[in-house]
């Protein structure tokens, strides 16, 4: 865009917008892209966020592993990393994401005082709950401030969120939410968890746990959503019957051949899906309900064919621009991606507080 046309979209005046792209190129957070001919006089410049102008960490933190990713300005991952774990303890943690941080660099060869903040993306339920024992959860993280503990160890802004809804915002730079501001992300993770944005901004809950749909017994029998449908549902029954399934490219190479586990598996996950998307259209109307994240793509393709919606929803609508349930397209990476996107988020998506209205 042309300093007219910013300033026009942002109600400043020309020479105010100008000021301001003055300071920005000076810190290199805009660059000159191109220039525009208007008819009389010089063509006006044309400006856009420079991508190399600053990076975004994140990391998401499972029982078993710790992965990376950094992005810049434009949400371009251009960096990953993947390091197992016995436990993943906070001391561990943040020991390993500092490490992390400068391989991550390292890789990718860029100033790593250009990096403005890290995202961080943990399993929930935050804080001790009723479910804290949960074989989703991570154990020795109660009561521990992961906020306090991996910004004073990376010494940048850190925001800590659920992993679901990292993922959620992910799919917003670059996958199936793009054009999207009001959807809902059913996150394969440790367990199953919502993410869900509302207007471009996350829906987290008094405490942070806003989204556990993998704790509604929504399976049948009083069955948990999240023994029915997850990963460690899926390698717990190809387990009892002697398969070992230790990561996702041994579920995608099973789901690939048809093993008769994994297609039975789908089969008896589809209906409790089904009406977990019923449940979140239902309460929160949403554009569409996206599934992803750390399960194969052939597993979660199959999984979103054989969900029979019901016909009785508020999102059965004549006018739909795209399907119920569609699959996510950013990967097993998701939620890693997805903690460094909340700090671009926090940036081009700020929350203002409100002004106070003037008594005339």
């Amino acid at each position: 865009m042309g300093r007219a046309e910013i300033a026009r979209a942002s109600g400043l005046s020309t020479q105010a917008v100008s000021k301001i792209i003055a300071t920005l190129e000076a810190d290199g957070l805009l660059m000159q892209d191109g220039t525009r001919s208007a008819g009389r006089g010089l063509p006006a410049a044309l400006y856009a966020v420079n991508p190399d102008g600053g990076y975004a960490l994140g990391f998401e933190v499972r029982p078993d592993a710790i992965l990376g990713a950094i992005l810049d300005l434009r949400g371009t991952q251009i960096a990953t990393a993947r390091e197992r774990v016995i436990a993943a303890g906070p001391q561990e943690t943040a020991t390993i994401i500092t490490a992390m941080r400068d391989a991550l660099a390292a890789k990718a060869g860029i100033d790593a005082t250009r990096i403005l903040g890290a995202g961080v993306a943990l399993p929930g339920p935050f804080g001790r709950t009723g479910l804290s024992e949960e074989a989703s959860a991570l154990p020795g993280w109660e009561g521990v401030d992961p906020v306090a503990l991996i910004g004073d160890a990376l010494d940048l802004p850190v925001t800590v969120e659920n992993d679901a809804n990292a993922a959620a915002m992910a799919e917003r730079i670059g996958g199936a939410a793009e054009g999207h501001a009001t959807y809902g992300y059913l996150y394969f993770g440790a367990g199953l968890g919502l993410g869900l944005l509302s207007g471009g901004h996350l829906v987290t809950g008094a405490f942070g746990n806003a989204g556990e749909i993998g704790h509604l017994p929504l399976a049948g029998d009083g069955v948990l959503l999240e023994r029915a449908v997850s990963r460690l549902s899926l390698v717990a029954r190809l387990e009892a019957a002697g398969v070992d399934a230790p990561d996702i490219d041994t579920l995608g190479a099973l789901a690939r051949a048809d093993h008769p586990i994994v297609r039975q598996w789908i089969a008896d996950a589809a209906g409790p899906l089904a009406r977990a998307v019923h449940v979140v259209e239902t309460l929160f109307d949403p554009e569409t309900v996206i599934l992803g994240g750390a399960m194969p793509e052939e597993i979660l393709r199959d999984l979103v064919q054989a969900a029979e919606l019901p016909a009785s929803s508020i999102s059965n609508r004549t006018d739909r621009t795209v399907p119920r349930l569609i699959c996510g397209r950013t990967g097993r990476l998701v939620a890693a991606g997805g903690a460094a996107a909340l700090v671009l988020n926090r940036l081009f998506t700020p929350r203002f507080a409100p002004v106070a209205p003037t008594l005339q």
